[in-house]
């Protein structure tokens, strides 16, 4: 899942794709890159990250929706929390409704997302955007994370949301420390055992730098992106949100390779 930010202030780009031609550009660079899907935002949810008007956010994200939806059927997913936006981008072709909140951001949204029929990937996140990593607290992450996103997976199936439509992400970096994160690295297989499909994002992220303090910039953290990735893999994750498709591509076509020539790989 390739991602297309088109925002002035998300954490691994800076601002470099707010311009449509550019989140455009960006786009089709990424589905030549080997992308099997897209996700496209326009509103930041980085640590610190202030909302967005929901007008702004559709006039940022449409253009690319409509530009990309012209010319290819790819999935699109569209990272938002608000109901109106999905709306909007559906009408546009969006196929996939990205939520931070787990349908949790306003009251209609588990009903919208059934109303559109789209598919839906339910993500846990600890507090908001805005204050998240202040001072996380969990007594076990793993159960936890495992429990809300079943919560909110049967909340979604009862307001009419099809079971085969919902993934489930953990929320890597949402509102959780670096022992949190790596607990949750290490125990993906409780994500899998939800029966859901599920999605692994790990590309950029702060909590890289807590391993490797020489990874100040987001675009100094691809070695530690893709580890993320191949640890996903590993585990079965169904797909791995990154900026970096090419080189993540290359990654875990040379783990499958490696894995193709095991014994009772045949």
């Amino acid at each position: 899942m390739g991602v297309v930010n088109v925002t002035p202030d998300s954490f691994s780009d800076g601002g470099r794709f707010l311009d449509a031609e550019a989140a455009i550009a960006h786009a089709r660079r990424l589905l030549g890159e080997g992308a099997d899907m897209l996700d496209i935002g326009g509103e930041s949810t980085r640590p610190g990250a202030q909302p967005t008007s929901t007008e702004d956010e559709i006039a940022r994200i449409l253009p690319v929706v409509q530009a990309i939806r012209a010319e290819s059927r790819v999935p699109l997913s569209i990272d938002t929390m608000k109901p109106q936006v999905m709306r909007a981008a559906a009408a546009a072709g969006a196929d996939i409704w990205n939520d931070v909140t787990a349908l949790g951001f306003a009251p209609d949204s588990a009903a919208v997302a059934a109303e559109l029929g789209c598919g839906v990937i339910l993500m846990h996140m600890q507090g908001a955007p805005a204050s998240m990593q202040l001072n996380p607290v969990y007594a076990d992450v793993v159960g936890e994370v495992a429990a809300f996103l079943g919560e909110r997976a049967e909340a979604a199936m009862a307001a009419g949301v099809r079971r085969e439509a919902i993934w489930v992400d953990p929320g890597i970096g949402f509102g959780k420390t670096l022992e949190h994160n790596l607990d949750l690295l290490a125990h993906l297989d409780r994500i899998k055992a939800l029966g859901l499909r599920t999605v692994l994002g790990v590309s950029r992220k702060r909590f890289l730098r807590a391993i490797d303090a020489s990874a100040v910039e987001a675009a100094d953290r691809l070695g530690g992106s893709l580890a993320g990735a191949l640890i996903g893999a590993e585990a079965g994750m169904d797909a791995v949100r990154v900026h970096d498709v090419r080189e993540t591509v290359q990654a875990l076509t040379v783990w499958a390779a490696v894995g193709a020539c095991r014994p009772g790989a045949r």
